[in-house]
């Protein structure tokens, strides 16, 4: 079963993959279209994270990509295809692009965005649904489907999580593109870094949450953060406090003590 996995992802056509150091690179490689969401490129990317998530080779997931834009958003050639369909296909195509962003938001593992270039539209939310996300200081960002007709819907609901009512209603109700600088001042993302230090950069802090974080810890930690804004307060705090006692008992928490206890220093990958 393992073996026809990776025989489907060796024959991806839009997005390569490898693993190295446990990080796990998935590359967008559509670079001549700008690295524009496709049916066919989401498809890939779905499969792509499906296939990092359980690659015991990779504790941590970098999504990057080739060519001079990170990604251009929706391919609208496609998107003016959709609007000869009826309401049941444009519906199956948009749950396709919510289904992706619900898959990186929740997945088990860490996603870092590489931003090598601009992010606009639907590639801005892909930037906006990982947990990390570090940019070139040439890049741009945006929001920009109002500027169209469109609506930024799918992204909404993980923005408004991520930098509250106000911030979100200034980028989606103006459409306006921003630099990299006041994308980290929204808390979009997390730091700009030279383009010729950006890989090497997100790699170090990759191997870094490799090494000095428990893989499990991360994975219950990410889960807790998404569930948590959904709970009344009480159901919150009980929901925390289960977390906790189960914690407790765990491998990875019986070793961490110890090590700390005894002075030792702990290297979890």
């Amino acid at each position: 079963m393992e073996d026809m996995a990776t025989q489907e992802l060796e024959a991806l056509q839009y997005i390569r993959y490898e693993a190295n150091d446990a990080i796990g690179y998935i590359t967008l490689n559509r670079p001549e279209k700008r690295n524009a969401l496709s049916s066919e490129l989401v498809s890939e990317l779905k499969q792509a994270f499906e296939y990092a998530e359980n690659d015991e080779a990779c504790k941590v997931i970098v999504l990057r990509a080739e060519g001079p834009a990170f990604c251009a958003g929706a391919d609208l050639a496609y998107i003016q295809e959709l609007q000869g369909f009826g309401y049941n296909d444009n519906l199956a195509d948009s749950t396709h692009l919510m289904q992706l962003f619900h898959q990186i938001y929740t997945l088990k593992k860490i996603v870092i965005a590489q931003v090598q270039g601009h992010a606009l539209a639907g590639g801005c939310g892909l930037a906006t649904v990982c947990d990390f996300a570090f940019a070139v200081p040439e890049a741009k960002f945006g929001y920009t489907e109002v500027k169209i007709g469109f609506l930024p819907a799918i992204v909404s609901v993980f923005l408004l999580r991520k930098i509250g009512e106000a911030r979100t209603k200034q980028l989606l109700l103006t459409g306006d593109v921003f630099a990299a600088d006041k994308a980290v001042g929204y808390g979009l993302i997390n730091d700009i870094v030279p383009a010729d230090e950006l890989a090497g950069h997100v790699y170090r802090f990759a191997r870094r949450l490799c090494v000095e974080n428990s893989g499990q810890s991360m994975e219950v930690t990410k889960e807790m953060l998404a569930r948590l804004p959904e709970l009344p307060l009480e159901e919150s705090l009980r929901y925390a406090a289960r977390l906790n006692a189960e914690a407790r008992g765990s491998e990875d928490c019986r070793r961490g003590i110890s090590a700390f206890l005894n002075k030792e220093k702990i290297t979890w990958n």
